[in-house]
């Protein structure tokens, strides 16, 4: 009898819980939605005071430091001047309320607004919705240049349409393409390794030890399944640096961490590793496994003779251990179109 007390008291407990718990995430987003719409209508008004809309340099260091004080005498913290800057800009940012969303915080807001480029600034807002960025999420996507990164990677596509496109999309990804899922180069900058003396073993074991991050560079859908996963054949084993699944293309990544330039043999070994991956490990609903070599530097001439040339599983990225500056991805950005409009001037010759 006690015990049956004892068991129902503890059904009891969790399901009122779960009940406070979902009550009490309820009335922070609706705080949150408030904050946000409260915000942007606080910036619209700063705005419009600005000598009808018009922007001056001067209102922003009197009046909002006059009306700062003001409302921090009355309504408390949140109001300094730093803060209504980021509510005007927020409104110059997203004039039209309805583009404003109320699932993103105000940090979120906050950061989105320092980004000048127009459609990157949709882009990390779409991004940050859908794959859930938390607002530091959000930040480090920003400094380690995401956006234009994917722009470096999607250099050969007329107009860049795939990264425009996929800015536009609400709720699901532009293709089930395993190229728009890829890019180059993946940054490792939250590592904090030396590119010197650096071996194989111990940039996977970063890697594993900041999986999380590791995730959050790869992008939306990847799950990890298993660090040097045995394959067995007839005759011996062979070992696959890292297993990852997508749940957007439905298939398996294995990548091959080098710490060199791309040779030939890496091209070769991870084909090997898809085809056996593709015998003995896909399951009948995987779509084929897709492998992605990474390495310390491209090499056009392996790339463009080997079967990594129009393959649809096999791809080759650079990996970087520091954030390459907006002039590093300017240059590489640059050197991918040159290197595009020669194989185009080869194939029409």
């Amino acid at each position: 009898m006690a015990d049956h007390l004892a068991q129902n008291s503890e059904a009891l407990f969790d399901n009122i819980r779960t009940l406070l718990n979902q009550s009490r995430k309820q009335v922070v987003q609706a705080v949150n939605s408030a904050m946000v719409q409260t915000y942007w209508q606080i910036g619209q008004l700063i705005v419009e005071d600005e000598q009808q809309g018009e922007r001056r340099a001067e209102y922003g260091k009197a009046v909002l430091k006059k009306l700062s004080a003001s409302l921090t005498q009355e309504f408390g913290k949140g109001f300094d001047t730093s803060n209504l800057r980021y509510m005007r800009l927020f409104y110059l940012a997203f004039p039209n309320c309805d583009a404003v969303r109320h699932n993103l915080s105000w940090t979120h807001y906050r950061t989105l607004t320092r980004i000048e480029n127009e459609q990157a600034r949709q882009w990390y807002l779409n991004e940050a919705i859908e794959q859930a960025w938390s607002a530091r999420a959000l930040e480090r996507q920003i400094g380690s240049l995401y956006y234009e990164r994917l722009l470096a990677t999607q250099t050969g596509k007329h107009d860049l349409k795939p990264v425009l496109d996929e800015a536009k999309q609400k709720t699901q990804a532009l293709a089930l393409c395993p190229k728009d899922y890829l890019r180059d180069p993946y940054i490792f900058d939250f590592l904090g390794l030396p590119s010197a003396g650096l071996q194989e073993s111990e940039l996977e074991q970063a890697l594993i030890d900041n999986l999380q991050k590791f995730l959050l560079e790869l992008g939306k859908g990847f799950a990890f399944v298993e660090r040097q996963q045995r394959i067995s054949t007839d005759d011996g084993d062979y070992y696959i640096d890292l297993v990852f699944y997508n749940f957007h293309l439905k298939c398996f990544l294995l990548i091959d961490l080098k710490m060199h330039k791309l040779t030939h043999q890496d091209v070769g070994q991870m084909d090997m590793y898809v085809r056996m991956y593709e015998e003995k490990k896909r399951r009948a609903d995987d779509n084929p496994t897709i492998g992605l070599i990474l390495c310390t530097e491209n090499n056009h001439t392996v790339a463009k003779y080997t079967v990594l040339n129009d393959s649809e599983h096999l791809f080759a990225s650079k990996y970087r251990l520091e954030l390459p500056s907006e002039e590093e991805l300017r240059q590489q950005l640059e050197k991918e179109r040159q290197h595009l409009l020669e194989q185009q001037g080869s194939s029409n010759a």
